[in-house]
């Protein structure tokens, strides 16, 4: 893994008044990426290990991958424009034609959702990381509240 990217951790899943929010982000430092409700309810899912009575999307795709012997490696959010993060899953096939290496365009959100159900590790590019704002605080103090 070259050095442009940091392995980050899901460090929270809170809801907004237009969807929920993701905290992620290295120890030292948390950014957040805004996503819709539905999704937001999946990731806390897959966080808290509920039970679903029937697969969701993220387990369909994961029963897909088993069946055609295909590996999530990793996730790597890789830019954000204007507020909108772009992400890449990163996916391992061997057989006996060898080993093939893709990478799939994915909304950040679904990345995230499909590294936890396969768990597997999410990394973010450095440009990114560091053109976010460190959120840690406000993530503290929302914690802090919740706790009190």
């Amino acid at each position: 893994m070259q050095n442009d990217v940091v392995k980050v951790a899901l460090k929270g899943v809170m809801p907004t008044s237009n969807g929920c929010a993701l905290f992620l982000g290295p120890e030292e430092k948390t950014f957040i990426i805004y996503v819709d409700t539905q999704i937001g309810a999946t990731i806390s899912m897959l966080v808290n290990n509920d039970v679903r009575e029937r697969p969701m999307t993220h387990d369909l795709i994961s029963s897909i991958f088993t069946a055609l012997t295909v590996n999530l490696q990793r996730v790597v959010i890789n830019d954000v424009v204007e507020r909108t993060f772009y992400a890449r899953i990163i996916l391992r096939m061997d057989n006996e034609l060898g080993t093939k290496i893709c990478e799939i365009d994915a909304r950040p959100s679904d990345a995230i959702a499909l590294a936890l159900r396969e768990e597997r590790p999410i990394y973010v590019n450095r440009k990114v990381l560091e053109a976010e704002e460190d959120m840690t605080e406000l993530l503290q103090r929302i914690l802090n509240e919740q706790d009190g």
